[in-house]
């Protein structure tokens, strides 16, 4: 015998298990929606590369919020979770994480958030509590209002202003045109991914906009949100004098959301509803990105 652990026991790979468990409750792949456009705030601020420094600390600064967001998220909607046939198998209601683990790491999320911040600037370091009371007031706000959706929108909507300003930028119409338009792009895909708990929401008294609207209503607002993302989207390309390959980009992206409602439509199931919320806002975020960078390097 050489007094090792056995495999199972082995407390590196319990703590490499519960990372991966952690990863996967967050959804940390669906950091993707708003990484894009924090990108973009960067490089129209600097009107180009900004250096590797400024880079590395504006994703260590998105990654982090969004990971201390999300854990905020699963441990304050753990009871309502545990109820909710949808998602009674996440992994605080199913006990495959102590919520110990899970508040320790959005701790050290918000530590490394908050020191990415002080190393940008300290004007970042000092809005950065702007988006941490949102992330923390979000998990109640379906409780009572809403606004649920929009707070939502919101919290995303600030990566590319925060983005901007990190990399220099002043205070401008253009990150807030591309904040407005995520706020808008967020809020509708979010009220189509809240028809999956249409019933589960009216039972307990929940306030999505399909549950207090009805399915319908809920569709028509959404689609009037992603009409209004364009717009803001449109105003964001003229105000930073972007050229045709980013207005090509736009229209494929307004294509990828005609697509979404599309699936949203009545008779569309789980299935569809989750490729509409993941597979087609995943692409849209990277869509913008390219096409915007390419024709802010390129001159177009």
């Amino acid at each position: 015998m050489n007094g090792d652990s056995p495999p199972s026991l082995n407390p590196n790979n319990l703590f490499v298990k519960k990372v991966r468990i952690f990863l996967e409750m967050i959804k940390f792949e669906h950091s993707i929606f708003a990484l894009p456009f924090a990108y973009l705030g960067m490089v129209l601020a600097a009107g180009g590369w900004p250096g590797w420094t400024r880079f590395l600390l504006i994703t260590l600064a998105m990654v982090s919020f969004r990971t201390m967001a999300m854990a905020a998220n699963r441990l304050l909607d753990q009871n309502v979770d545990a109820v909710n046939p949808r998602t009674s198998k996440r992994a605080l209601p199913a006990g495959l994480l102590n919520p110990s683990f899970v508040w320790a790491s959005a701790g050290v999320s918000w530590v490394i958030f908050s020191v990415s911040c002080w190393l940008l600037s300290p004007l970042c370091l000092a809005l950065s509590f702007f988006p941490l009371i949102l992330a923390w007031i979000y998990p109640f706000l379906k409780r009572v209002s809403l606004l649920c959706h929009f707070v939502l929108g919101l919290v995303l909507g600030i990566a590319p202003y925060g983005a901007w300003i990190a990399a220099g930028g002043d205070f401008s119409w253009i990150p807030g045109f591309l904040m407005l338009g995520v706020l808008f792009w967020v809020a509708g895909f979010d009220i189509i991914y809240a028809l999956l708990d249409f019933d589960f929401d009216r039972e307990k008294g929940l306030h999505s906009v399909p549950a207090r609207l009805g399915k319908e209503k809920a569709r028509v607002l959404s689609r009037w949100l992603h009409f209004l993302t364009l717009v803001c989207w449109v105003l964001a390309g003229m105000a930073a004098d972007l050229g045709w390959i980013y207005f090509g980009g736009l229209a494929l992206a307004a294509g990828l959301l005609i697509r979404e409602h599309i699936l949203a439509k009545k008779d569309s199931g789980p299935l569809k509803l989750n490729e509409a919320f993941f597979n087609l806002n995943a692409w849209i975020s990277m869509i913008i990105f390219v096409a915007a960078a390419l024709d802010a390097a390129g001159g177009f």
